[in-house]
């Protein structure tokens, strides 16, 4: 298997702009910016794709990793947050909260952090992953 998406970019990197698109058509010429990246512009930036991919790889993980155990998660939900700095993503954090019954908050942790040692995303990153995890 294999996904594909493209990026465009027109000019200078503080005064241009461009464009992401996905091979899915979920991202279709959605635009980006310096100030989109930098400031507070309309439109996305590569960090905000990898916390969106980074969330979605790791909630699926987890799904997988608890089914796994015979149980069936009720809801889990994710917050990546990418921190981009000088130039570099030195870390990402996850907050994760989940609703599993049958499960206890130990045993839930550690599926968590089997997660997100495991998910192909986190796999593929060089940088600190840390994560609150917690069961409600």
């Amino acid at each position: 298997m294999k996904r594909s998406a493209s990026a465009n970019w027109q000019g200078t990197g503080k005064e241009g702009k461009g464009t992401v698109s996905s091979d899915s058509g979920v991202l279709k010429d959605t635009q980006y910016s310096f100030s989109s990246r930098f400031e507070s512009g309309i439109g996305t930036n590569p960090e905000e794709l990898i916390a969106a991919a980074h969330a979605g790889c790791f909630t699926m993980k987890l799904s997988f990793v608890i089914s796994g155990a015979g149980l069936t998660p009720g809801n889990i939900d994710t917050k990546a947050t990418v921190t981009f700095e000088n130039g570099a993503i030195p870390g990402i954090h996850l907050d994760v909260t989940a609703s599993v019954p049958g499960l206890d908050a130990a045993k839930f942790a550690e599926m968590a952090e089997d997660a997100k040692a495991n998910c192909p995303i986190s796999k593929l990153l060089n940088t600190n992953i840390t994560m609150d995890a917690k069961l409600v």
